[in-house]
Order: C-alpha cells, then sequence, then structure tokens
C-alpha cells in the first residue's frame, strides 16, 4: 500500500509535486528511509532529521518533516512516537526500532538460506513428500516478507532429487524452458515418472514372488515323487 504526501509549498524550480511514499512495514525499513529521506530532501525539510552543525532549526521544517512521517508509519507505532517533540527525535526512534528488527529478520534468512541449500530428497522419500517440505520452505520466506519464486523451487526440486530420477530430469531441462516452467508443473512430471517406477518394481515383485512359488512348489513335488519311489521299492 503507498500513501500519496505533499506539502502545501512546493520544492524549488517545480509548481507542483506528488510523491508516493510506502507505508512503513515489519519488513521495509530500509528502502522505507531511504525513499523518505529522498522525498523530505526534495521538499527542503530533511535539515530537520539530520542538521548540519552550527545551522539553527526551522521550526516550521521540523514540523513539517514530522507530519511527513506521520503519514506513512502504522497506527500503532504513530501512538508511541507521537509525543517526540522534534522530527529528528521521531526519526531516530524508529531508525533504533527497526534496524533492529531488520537484523533479526537477515540472521533469520540466513539460518533460512542455509536450511533451504542443503535439503535433499532422500532415496526412499516420495516427490510428494520432499514437495512438502519446500512448500513449508515457502511459508518460512513469505513470513519473513521474502518470496520464494517459481524457478528457484523448480530448480531446487531437480537439484534434489536422487539419482534415479537424474535421467528424467536431464530430458526435461533439454527440452523445456526450466525458467518459466511452473512448480506444480515440475511435481507432476516427477510424479508421473515415480508412479511408473512403483508400478516397474512392484512388478518385478510380482513375477519373483511368482517364480520362487513355482520353484518352491517343484521341490515340494520333487520330494513327494521321491518319496513314493522309495515306498515303492520297500
Amino acid at each position: 500500500m503507498s500513501v500519496v504526501a505533499t506539502t502545501s509549498t512546493p520544492p524549488k524550480e517545480t509548481s507542483s509535486v506528488c510523491l508516493q511514499i510506502p507505508t512503513l512495514t515489519a519488513t521495509n525499513y530500509t528502502t522505507w528511509a531511504i525513499k523518505m529521506e529522498a522525498v523530505m530532501d526534495v521538499q527542503g525539510v530533511w535539515e530537520s532529521v539530520e542538521p548540519k552543525e552550527g545551522v539553527v532549526g526551522d521550526e516550521k521544517k521540523d514540523k513539517t518533516a514530522g507530519a511527513f512521517i506521520f503519514q506513512v508509519i502504522p497506527e500503532e507505532v504513530l501512538l508511541q512516537v507521537a509525543k517526540k517533540k522534534t522530527a529528528k527525535e521521531i526519526w531516530d526512534s524508529l531508525k533504533t526500532r527497526y534496524l533492529g528488527a531488520e537484523r533479526v529478520q537477515r540472521a533469520c534468512l540466513h539460518t533460512l538460506k542455509r536450511d533451504f541449500d542443503s535439503l535433499k530428497m532422500k532415496d526412499d522419500e516420495s516427490i510428494d513428500a520432499f514437495a512438502r517440505k519446500l512448500s513449508g520452505m515457502t511459508s518460512r520466506y513469505s513470513s519473513l516478507g521474502v518470496t520464494l519464486e517459481e524457478d528457484v523451487l523448480v530448480r531446487k526440486l531437480f537439484d534434489s532429487v536422487p539419482e534415479k530420477y537424474f535421467q528424467l530430469v536431464a530430458s526435461i531441462e533439454q527440452c523445456s524452458d526450466i525458467d518459466s516452467m511452473l512448480f506444480e508443473e515440475a511435481i507432476g512430471r516427477l510424479k508421473a515418472y515415480e508412479d511408473r517406477l512403483n508400478q516397474r518394481k512392484g512388478s518385478v515383485i510380482g513375477d519373483n514372488t511368482l517364480l520362487f512359488t513355482r520353484s518352491d512348489g517343484q521341490q515340494s513335488h520333487q520330494g513327494t515323487g521321491r518319496g513314493f519311489q522309495h515306498g515303492g521299492r520297500g
């Protein structure tokens, strides 16, 4: 969401200005601060936040700078900083509050990225089970204000499967545009191949069981026949 911030006094060399500033959130402080500084500098009131040494502050500019900040911060934060007397005090309070939160966020993202990079699919793990793990990672990233793009998820999926899928992945990479492939499509292709592998495995197990049964039956029959022969000679 964006908020339009304007002042009654246009900046120098312009007749009017309408500048959009994003509302401050728990995850955008750094970019918000850059944009706010640029806007207040254009409006000629940034000096109230970072006063030059030896320069007496202008009360009107200070109030204008404070009004700018008040327009683009959440209401619950506004109530906490409303009693600050100057724009600089408001700004410094926000900086202390949000930079600390950003440091924690960066640390969490670093840990999450390490977990994401090290995630691998086990030999006996199903495509569905591993896909759920990747989806869980997506949710964790979202909670930190970061979106995992489709191509990142697709490449992670293809890079993480066991050796039995390598031939299929190589074929997909040669015949398809991985960068535009949807995550669900990639899962679907791997699942179809997984089903064929399971069917083949089941067929082999069935054939082996049939062979074993036949072999066991023949041995039993031969044993019974020898018994009859032995009895006849007696």
